[in-house]
C-alpha cells in the first residue's frame, strides 16, 4: 500500500500570514478616515426607526451580516438577518414601513440583493448601503452609503473576500457600539441579552438568588457552648455558624478557623460561651447585592462565607464560596 507524502509548509507561509494580517489591518484603519456625515446619518436612521434593523447579503457578505445582525441585536438594536435569496419566496413580508434594512455588498451589484431593492422601496422602509463601491448600483439606490472600500483583498490572487469582509465587519461593529453609546447601554442591559453567559451570571445574579435560607441556616445564640455549635455548624455543612440575638440580629460568625484558634488560645475553651469566642463584627451583605460583589468581597477578606442581613440587620441567608461555584457567578 502506498503511503501518501505528507505536505509541508512552504516556507514563505509566516511571510504569506503576516501580510494577510498586514493588509487586512490597514483596511480596517483606511475606514477611519471614511467615518463622515453618511455615518451619522445612518445613525439617525437606526436610533428613529420604530420597527426593527434587517441585515441582508448574499455569500460570505451574508455570513457577514449575519454577525452584525447579532452583534446589534445584542447590544440593543431590535435586529435580524434575511438571506435576500429567501426574501424573493416570501420572506419579504418580514419588512415593514417601520423598519431599517442594511445591504451588504462589496461590489454593491449583488444581483440577489439587487432583485429585492424595489420591494424595500415599495414597503417605504429606509436603505443602508455598505459597499466598496459609492458608484454602484446599491449605493445609489440607497437612502445612505457607508463606504467599505478597501484598496486590495489580502488573497494572493486579489479574488477571495478578505480583507473586504474583515472592513465590512468592522464599519458593522463600529456602527452597534454608536448606537450602543447613543442608546445608554450599559453592562446590565447587554447581561440581560446574555443570561445564559458568563456576563449574563455576574450581572444578574444576586445573593437572594443563591443563598441558603431558613432552616438551613446554621445559627446560634450567643450562650450556646462549643459543643452545641460545633453540632449547629456540622448539621449547616457551611463549616460556620451565625451567632444571633433573640430578634435574629447578627452579633459574630464562628468559623472553622475560630474553632482553632480557640483551641490554640484557651486552655479549656469548651467551659465558654461562644459569644466569647466568635469572631465580631463579621462581614454582612444585604439579599439584592449581585452575587458577583460577594466573590469580591470574599477574595478581598480571604473569607469564605457571607452572611445575609436585612435592613434592619437580622440574618436572612448564608452562602460560601461553594455556593457560587454552583451558581457559576464564578
Amino acid at each position: 500500500m502506498s503511503q501518501i507524502p505528507a505536505i509541508e509548509p512552504s516556507p514563505q507561509a509566516l511571510d504569506l500570514a503576516r501580510q494577510v494580517l498586514r493588509i487586512e489591518g490597514e483596511a480596517v484603519l483606511a475606514l477611519r478616515e471614511r467615518i463622515d456625515h453618511a455615518f451619522l446619518r445612518a445613525l439617525a436612521l437606526i436610533l428613529n426607526c420604530r420597527g426593527r434593523v434587517i441585515v441582508s447579503g448574499i455569500g460570505k457578505s451574508g455570513h457577514i451580516g449575519r454577525k452584525i445582525a447579532a452583534t446589534l441585536a445584542s447590544t440593543g438594536t431590535p435586529a435580524f438577518f434575511m438571506h435576500p435569496a429567501e426574501a424573493s419566496h416570501g420572506d419579504l413580508g418580514m419588512i415593514t414601513a417601520e423598519d431599517v434594512v442594511i445591504g451588504i455588498s462589496n461590489s454593491g451589484e449583488s444581483a440577489e440583493l439587487l432583485n429585492i431593492v424595489p420591494s424595500i422601496k415599495r414597503r417605504d422602509a429606509r436603505l443602508i448601503a455598505m459597499t466598496g463601491n459609492g458608484r454602484s448600483t446599491l449605493s445609489r439606490d440607497a437612502d445612505v452609503h457607508l463606504d467599505a472600500g478597501v484598496a486590495q483583498e489580502a488573497c494572493p490572487l486579489n479574488l477571495a473576500p478578505t480583507a473586504s469582509t474583515t472592513a465590512a465587519l468592522a464599519l458593522g461593529d463600529a456602527l452597534a457600539v454608536a448606537l450602543l453609546d447613543a442608546r445608554g447601554f450599559g453592562a446590565e442591559d447587554f447581561a440581560r441579552s446574555h443570561p445564559g453567559g458568563a456576563l449574563g451570571r455576574r450581572l444578574l445574579i444576586r445573593l437572594r438568588d443563591v443563598m441558603r435560607a431558613g432552616e438551613a441556616i446554621p445559627a446560634v445564640a450567643p450562650e450556646a457552648s462549643l459543643a452545641e455549635t460545633i453540632r449547629e455548624m456540622t448539621r449547616g455543612t457551611l463549616g460556620m455558624a451565625a451567632v444571633v440575638s433573640p430578634e435574629r440580629k447578627v452579633l459574630g460568625i464562628f468559623t472553622d478557623g475560630d474553632l482553632r484558634r480557640a483551641v490554640l488560645r484557651h486552655a479549656n475553651p469548651q467551659s465558654l460561651a461562644i459569644g466569647e469566642l466568635m469572631t465580631r463584627h463579621p462581614r454582612v451583605m444585604e439579599p439584592e447585592r449581585l452575587a458577583a460583589e460577594a466573590v469580591e468581597m470574599m477574595e478581598k477578606h480571604k473569607i469564605n462565607q457571607i452572611l445575609v442581613v436585612d435592613r434592619e440587620e437580622r440574618l436572612v441567608g448564608v452562602l460560601n464560596m461553594h455556593d457560587l461555584f454552583q451558581a457559576k457567578a464564578i
